[in-house]
């Protein structure tokens, strides 16, 4: 039987608490290389000394001073010489496909298919196009996939927010955030007059009072960024900053409370919200500078609705936002309204439906959250790209239906394939459906 050294005590939920650190952040630090487990248990419980928590709390002291990962790495290796770093590149895996490895930024977007890349490469891969069109693009993780595969891709998203996403990852070849811009960012500049507007419209709905100053101080520095990637780069660190400090992830409700109550919770991570601003920021700067690469095509990002673009594609991957079997259709503009505004500043006033508490955006219903629309959405959209192979990533439990779906795609394609089911639960949801993907070249 194996021996395990006394001072090898804590297993990660152990460190976590020790630490007063979530277990994803302990897991981004062991993805990251900034520590390791000391050993593992027969069991493959991964255990960590007193080492690693002394390890944590440099890291925490040097946070506070605002520094990327980078750094921190580079005064730890001055300070332990001997401290290995290991690779920060983002293995995902299903059991029977082969891995893909790719430096993508963590995300917690509702309705993200970064876990599923591989499974839908695994069906797709083997097909022969060289241009794509990620219709829906979202959070960018598809059409990185894709971009990670040497094609030449077009990310397109109807919101303004998420097209900043794919500049700063898909059409961005090189452009990252230097320190000098950081410590930019992250302070008054001298002679430009700051405003106050989310200070004075947000107060106790989603942010303090010191985090709503700090969100104004830091969209006025983003628009100082001359360079346009730069600042793609920077609103995506401020929207992930944001998300994860909201429970929930979402701007659907006025509940800044849930954070403020002393109170037993059975979710959310109240240490994860009490991070400061900037912590948070510099970290998903860090991420986000780490994805950035060129696989030697001109890729575009688009923010177009999607019935207005061309059509000339090889294969068009299609991710629409779903509706419910009960009718409900996900409304990603209500659930991040406050990131439309973020990007929109000088206009945000103008756009606000005031009669609401939580202050989201006056908007249309779109024909992608309508049950008495959809239908015909997908006819139109299929008609229109049924010259390209179509890609569609689907739930079982929506409408329309699996098999009315089918009936409508085919219409416009002579074969299609419904292929591999699998069981997916999507971060936030509590229903478990299985996820769908036809294929129709």
């Amino acid at each position: 039987m194996t021996k395990f050294r006394r001072s090898h005590n804590y297993r990660i939920g152990q460190l976590a608490k020790k630490t007063r650190l979530p277990v994803s952040t302990i897991n981004y630090y062991i993805n990251t290389g900034l520590i390791k487990p000391a050993e593992k248990t027969p069991s493959g419980y991964r255990l960590f000394d007193e080492k690693s928590a002394k390890t944590i709390s440099m890291i925490k002291e040097l946070q506070a001073e605002y520094l990327p990962l980078k750094v921190i790495k580079e005064r730890m290796k001055a300070r332990w010489p001997k401290h290995t770093m290991e690779t920060d590149t983002l293995q995902l895996s299903i059991k029977g496909f082969e891995p893909i490895t790719f430096r993508f930024p963590s995300t917690r977007y509702q309705g993200s298919k970064l876990k599923l890349v591989e499974w839908i490469w695994w069906n797709v891969g083997h097909l022969e196009f060289d241009t794509v069109l990620d219709a829906f693009g979202g959070t960018g993780a598809v059409s990185y996939l894709f971009k990670t595969k040497g094609k030449q891709v077009t990310y397109n998203d109807i919101l303004k927010s998420n097209y900043y996403i794919g500049l700063s990852l898909i059409e961005n070849t090189q452009e990252i955030l230097t320190q000098e811009d950081l410590e930019s960012l992250l302070k008054k500049q001298p002679d430009i007059k700051y405003p106050t507007f989310i200070q004075d419209t947000f107060h106790n709905i989603y942010f303090t009072d010191e985090e709503n100053a700090w969100l104004d101080m830091v969209v006025k520095n983003i628009e100082l960024l001359g360079n346009p990637y730069k600042r793609a780069l920077a609103y995506f660190a401020l929207f992930q900053a944001c998300i994860i400090k909201r429970p929930y992830n979402l701007f659907h409700r006025k509940n800044l409370y849930i954070r403020n109550a002393h109170v037993k919770r059975s979710f959310g991570n109240k240490i994860t919200w009490d991070t400061p601003f900037p912590v948070h920021f510099v970290r998903f700067v860090e991420e986000a500078n780490e994805s950035v690469f060129s696989n030697d095509e001109k890729n575009r990002a688009l923010n177009c609705d999607v019935f207005d673009l061309d059509e000339n594609y090889d294969l068009v991957y299609i991710d629409t936002p779903y509706i419910s079997s009960k009718g409900i259709g996900v409304d990603y503009i209500e659930f991040y309204h406050f990131l439309e505004g973020v990007v929109d500043y000088e206009n945000w006033g103008k756009m606000i439906d005031y009669t609401r508490k939580h202050k989201s955006l006056k908007h249309k219903k779109d024909v992608w959250t309508d049950k008495n629309k959809i239908h015909d959405a997908f006819d139109r959209l299929f008609d229109k790209f049924k010259k390209s192979i179509l890609v569609v990533s689907y739930r079982s439990d929506g409408i329309p239906s699996d098999s009315e779906l089918m009936t409508i795609l085919k219409k416009h394609k002579k074969d299609v394939i419904e292929l591999n089911k699998r069981d997916y639960k999507y971060v936030l949801s509590t229903n478990s459906s299985k996820e769908l993907l036809f294929v129709a070249p």
